[in-house]
């Protein structure tokens, strides 16, 4: 039998809280004189059907043997590129992640894995320890999507430049001291506009002095890349539309490879294309996404009752500008004359095209993702079908929590992409490429034409 002491030890959590859940008869429990007491057997059904995990501590690798391939990873969420990197034949040894629901999901689905939180709280040789690597041991892959801060709204130059001030230095500087074969970056497409120090808008002006090269759009990036290869590495980047590489989502990222050889990484290959061209197949829709969901209890938030009368007017494809004109502005209130195209608002998915960019929460006003027929926002098991988590993964905490930790993710097939593109540069192999092939809607995201770009403003 054990005592609330044990079940607080063993759920990380107060005595307060589990005499709380035997009261409400959450947890089943037996009360012996003054205290209360559950079977093992209990507290193990409590575990499984209310979704709570134990808060993981920090703890290094579980397994002693060294794999042939080391690779590292941080700001790992609940590990969408991680398991792209597994379909291409690569499995990460250590994952560092400071979200508590997050550190959830990792510790239920990869236990082995070293586990690490806050990465301003490790050197260089407390990540080899928790990895079990010795100082001898070759590094040959590092990846992670760090959180990017609002660079446009940066303010001083000094406030990028302090380790920190920007846990985006601090992940660079990481990589520079394991000097791994190869580090990846992930990010935001505004990384490529984002300026090194942001000047106000009020201090811009005809009677102002112009903009210095570090506030010019690009800025950060530019930085970035200065380091990178005063270390000795080949960089490479460009903007993706993952649903080239057979995501069913539209979802566009930048992702930078970095080789310490010093070459140039090649671009990756894509498998889809918008309209089949370059002999590729066509994008993967919703539809292909959600098969088999369709007689399954959805676990889902739900959209207000005032936004719902609008949803039962509108089809699958359709927003609000498909609604009555006498309803629009009704439907809208203020922000119907906001600018912009507005598309999110009163958004139904449509079955035959991949889904918009996942959001951390699918009913917010602006940002709408609402399920093609039914009216509700898309459900949890949707959410993983789009950023494609297998149907099994475990995702720890909240409804919200869960959202918020799908919709962050990198989709597994760019992950695979990436993978696949390292481990053929690896091993001297060559990737198939598409000359011309538009891997996003925007131009000049490439490292060779962005660079261009930035050298015509600059004049440098």
């Amino acid at each position: 039998m054990l005592t609330v002491k044990d079940i607080a030890i063993q759920l990380k959590t107060s005595e307060q809280h589990v005499r709380s859940l035997i009261r409400t008869k959450t947890l089943i429990g037996s009360r012996v004189g003054r205290q209360w007491i559950v079977k093992p057997k209990d507290l193990e059904g409590f575990i499984k059907k209310s979704n709570f995990y134990p808060a993981p501590i920090d703890h290094p690798r579980s397994q002693s043997t060294t794999p042939k391939l080391k690779a590292l990873s941080f700001f790992s969420g609940a590990m969408g590129l991680d398991l792209g990197l597994e379909r291409a034949g690569i499995h990460v040894i250590l994952a560092c992640e400071l979200d508590k629901a997050c550190r959830k999901t990792i510790e239920a689905n990869r236990p082995d894995l070293a586990l690490l939180g806050d990465i301003w709280q490790y050197s260089s040789n407390d990540i080899r320890e928790a990895a079990r690597l010795n100082k001898k041991d070759d590094i040959d892959l590092i990846v992670g999507g760090p959180p990017c801060q609002a660079f446009s709204t940066a303010g001083s130059r000094r406030g990028f430049k302090d380790e920190r001030g920007n846990v985006l230095l601090k992940y660079i500087s990481i990589i520079l001291e394991l000097r791994p074969r190869y580090a990846v970056i992930e990010n935001v497409r505004g990384l490529l506009s984002a300026p090194m120090s942001h000047r106000p808008h009020a201090k811009r002006g005809k009677d102002r002095p112009m903009l210095s090269t570090e506030e010019l759009p690009g800025g950060a990036l530019l930085y970035i890349l200065k380091m990178l290869r005063k270390a000795g590495y080949g960089v490479s980047f460009n903007l993706y539309n993952a649903a080239n590489f057979g995501s069913p989502q539209i979802r566009e990222r930048v992702v930078i490879i970095c080789n310490r050889d010093g070459e140039k990484v090649p671009y990756l290959t894509p498998t889809h294309s918008l309209d089949g061209s370059f002999g590729l197949p066509t994008w993967r829709t919703f539809k292909d996404a959600v098969v088999g969901l369709e007689n399954i209890d959805h676990r889902h938030v739900n959209f207000p009752e005032d936004r719902l009368k609008y949803y039962r007017l509108l089809g699958p494809g359709q927003y609000w500008k498909h609604l009555p004109t006498d309803l629009q502005k009704k439907a809208l209130g203020k922000s119907y004359y906001a600018g912009g195209g507005k598309t999110g608002f009163l958004r139904r998915l449509a079955w035959d095209r991949p889904s918009p960019t996942l959001v951390t929460h699918p009913a917010m006003p602006a940002t709408d993702l609402s399920h093609p027929m039914e009216n509700r926002p898309l459900s949890i098991e949707e959410y993983k079908r789009l950023q494609e988590f297998p149907d099994e993964w475990i995702v720890y905490g909240s409804l919200s929590d869960q959202y918020k930790q799908i919709g962050n993710a990198v989709p597994a097939s760019l992950g695979e992409a990436i993978g696949k593109a390292i481990l053929s540069h690896m091993n001297g192999k060559t990737e198939t490429l598409f000359p011309g092939f538009n891997y996003s809607r925007y131009k000049n995201t490439d490292d060779i034409s962005w660079e261009k770009s930035l050298t015509k403003i600059t004049g440098k």
